[in-house]
């Protein structure tokens, strides 16, 4: 059973910091892409950057230039990096895994329970 543990959320000022971490037991990071989404009450999740097995990131328009995706494949941990927070940061932090398990294209899902940042203005 693949389970995802997220920390890092919490409360800080706008203008302010704060460094996510997504780990995992084995390879599993490491070896698949990984994203970050969040969700804010009352909208949908949404991804807010990813990172490939290879490297390549991508982010959401609201995240460049403030977000970093990284991954130390040492310690099998994927990080998000957000400075410069807004009040509209604020949401509950998932981390996402999709694991391809055969040939065909079947794959499974795999998310964290999720971690609440909050930016107060």
């Amino acid at each position: 059973q693949v389970q995802l543990v997220e920390s890092g959320g919490g409360l800080v000022q706008a203008g302010g910091s704060l460094r996510l971490s997504c780990a995992a037991s084995g390879r599993i990071l490491s070896r698949n892409g990984v994203d970050w989404y969040r969700q804010a009450p009352g909208n949908q999740r949404e991804l807010v950057a990813s990172i490939t097995s290879g490297g390549t990131t991508n982010y959401a328009d609201s995240a460049k230039g403030r977000f970093t995706i990284s991954r130390d494949t040492a310690k099998n941990i994927v990080y998000l990096q957000m400075n410069s927070l807004k009040p509209e940061d604020t949401a509950v932090y998932y981390c996402h895994t999709r694991v391809v398990v055969n040939v065909e294209g079947a794959y499974f899902d795999h998310w964290g329970q999720g971690t609440q940042v909050t930016v107060s203005s």
